[in-house]
């Protein structure tokens, strides 16, 4: 422990005062506006959609923790491990992954919980420090937040909660009331785990893979070489013959439509899309699998197959969803050791307007197709984004995403895009999770975050009451229905 924060808890003390009744209790008007009259019509507002079933038509649990319906097996596992909003915040404040069980190496569960709840005070204010309140508060019915002193206690009490019957995967699924679910999932996966639930009686969800092609899509992506050999290979043509390949690229897209896909989605570095004349495209493809290609021929070759995954959509009517704007695996050193997808992805400014001309050329109100365009640099929603939704047909804006599904950037999210294209351009909210149990938490800010904006256009003349009703209901109904077809 640092001096600094020695002296920190020596002035605030190790724990929070306990909640009136002995229990942890949150505040039921928590992100509402705080002016009264505002919050009323907000308090009325979220009533209508706190228990409205849950789309969650992008996100990132997999789907052989609800086919198995193996129990969670600690704190850790469950908090902790696979949780990059969370580890990534505890590396910085100086805890080594490997103590966490980062990458799947071992740890010791209980030490990691413990270490968790010595820094418990980092998260104030972080949207995932709301998330774990939430969770922590509704289902284990702590006697208050973590803490460094009752962090055993705390551990020992999720530990026989999880051993419980209703603490499952399928029965938290149900309590939460998830009407649908997606995962993200390679191309190559043999989907057993959504055949295996669709085929159960008993199982009374959605739960659709979605077909995720970066690693067969971009040169540059970890692993490309070795996951466009396999490709080919599956379909029993040479991995450099360029037509071949997208024919194995199709065939897999309607291996996915067979077991319920609706969307494909695209986690790329940037939004650019480029048209190439078939030769050219063939002599990069060549140089891709080859392993000779320049960065700059990357981003060209990436580029176009970005337009080829437009025209599959067009043509098969998956919902085609871009995520541009990270540059994954930020530190070299923490993916050797650890792997992808543990804390260090950071984001980019991204331009769409012109690198998305060359597909909305082609595409852009071609019937039936849906391009949900996400983003992290929110600077792009004003100037970019909600213009090309307020008029191409296939364009709609996705929600706040990864660093800015927080409640202010939500606010700003809705100020920045609403007067441009509305309330009926969006995608939805989209959790884009691999914490299982924060998928109500993070589902019900977005509605107490919308009911909020709803009320104060109600206060201020420029809606009525009964308009906004209808779109806080469809904000989580109707609006994600369509835009991910479901």
């Amino acid at each position: 422990m640092s001096v600094h924060d020695a002296g920190l808890r020596e002035r605030l003390g190790d724990d929070p005062p306990p909640s009136a009744g002995g229990g942890w209790r949150l505040d039921p008007d928590r992100l509402l506006p705080v002016e009264r009259e505002t919050r009323a019509i907000a308090r009325d507002l979220h009533a209508l959609v706190a228990e409205h079933p849950i789309l969650s038509p992008h996100g990132h649990v997999h789907p052989g923790m609800l086919a198995d319906d193996t129990p969670f097996p600690d704190p850790a596992a469950l908090f902790i491990e696979r949780d990059h909003y969370v580890t990534r915040l505890l590396h910085a404040a100086g805890v080594e992954l490997e103590s966490l069980g980062v990458g799947g190496l071992p740890a010791d569960p209980r030490e990691a919980w413990r270490t968790f709840s010595r820094h418990w005070h980092r998260f104030a204010g972080t949207a995932s420090g709301y998330w774990l309140s939430h969770s922590l508060s509704t289902l284990f019915d702590l006697d208050g937040p973590p803490s460094e002193t009752h962090a055993d206690a705390h551990f020992d009490r999720i530990v026989s909660r999880l051993a419980e019957p209703g603490f499952r995967p399928r029965s938290l699924f149900e309590r939460f009331g998830i009407e649908v679910l997606a995962t993200t999932d390679d191309p190559m996966d043999d989907l057993a785990a959504h055949a295996q639930l669709a085929a159960d009686p008993t199982f009374r969800g959605r739960v659709l893979p979605t077909f995720r092609p970066d690693a067969y899509i971009d040169a540059e992506a970890p692993g490309f070489a070795e996951s466009a050999a396999r490709l080919a290979a599956w379909h029993g043509a040479p991995v450099d013959d360029l037509p071949a390949y997208l024919e194995a690229l199709e065939a897999r897209r309607h291996h996915f439509i067979r077991h319920g896909a609706v969307s494909a989605d695209h986690g790329v570095t940037d939004a650019s899309t480029v048209e190439l004349d078939p030769a050219d495209a063939a002599v990069l493809h060549r140089a891709a699998v080859a392993g000779t290609i320049t960065p700059e021929e990357a981003r060209v070759y990436r580029g176009f197959m970005l337009l080829e995954m437009a025209r599959m959509s067009v043509q098969d009517g998956l919902v085609m969803t871009l995520h541009p704007g990270v540059l994954r695996n930020h530190s070299p050193e923490t993916h050797a050791r650890f792997g992808p997808d543990t804390g260090h992805d950071i984001p980019l400014a991204v331009e769409f307007t012109r690198s998305l001309r060359p597909l909305l050329s082609r595409y852009g109100n071609a019937e039936g197709f849906h391009l949900i365009v996400f983003t992290i640099d929110e600077t792009t929603y004003s100037r970019e984004i909600a213009p090309l939704a307020g008029f191409y047909r296939s364009v709609l804006i996705g929600a706040p995403w990864w660093f800015l599904d927080a409640p202010d950037a939500m606010q700003r999210f809705r100020a920045a895009t609403t007067e441009t294209a509305g309330f009926y351009r969006g995608s939805g909210f989209i959790d884009d999770t691999r914490a299982f149990l924060s998928i109500p938490a993070r589902h019900d800010v977005a509605r107490r975050v919308d009911a909020g904006f709803l009320a104060r256009l109600v206060r201020e003349g420029r809606l009525e009451l009964r308009q906004a009703e209808r779109i806080a209901v469809d904000l989580v109904d109707a609006i994600p229905r369509h835009a991910f077809k479901l």
